[in-house]
């Protein structure tokens, strides 16, 4: 069994995308949090469970949040930059893509972090 194979092929992607050095975000479409990745838990400081447990207006909560968010949903991609909220309140901004995707029969929202703006970590 080679690496080309599609088992292998998806456990290879699934590592790496733990491991990226980059924040990974998977959101149904109601917008709860499924899946993140390590890089995610760092930048927000909590926990995959903690993580997992919230949606995406528990940690963009800015103003437009909301209006990006049905903009993606109709859409079905955004390419932007957002501002979270940490678990420790202080907040990171951050440019992103994100596209609608199906993953094992599921529709999400699978949204990457391109790059860290600025200082990471400003007192809200």
């Amino acid at each position: 069994m080679g690496v080309s194979e599609p088992l292998i092929q998806s456990s290879l992607l699934g590592e790496a995308i733990e491991h990226a050095p980059v924040p990974v975000f998977v959101a149904d479409d109601q917008g709860n949090y499924v899946a993140v990745n390590r890089a995610a838990c760092q930048l927000l400081g909590y926990s995959r469970e903690e993580l997992l447990r919230l949606s995406v207006s528990d940690v963009a909560q800015y103003d437009d949040a909301h209006l990006e968010w049905d903009d993606m949903s109709r859409a079905g991609s955004r390419v932007g930059s957002a501002t979270l909220t940490c678990k420790d309140g202080t907040n990171v901004v951050f440019e992103y893509a994100a596209a609608a995707t199906t993953v094992a029969g599921m529709p999400v929202f699978v949204g990457v972090g391109v790059r860290v703006l600025g200082d990471v970590h400003t007192r809200a």
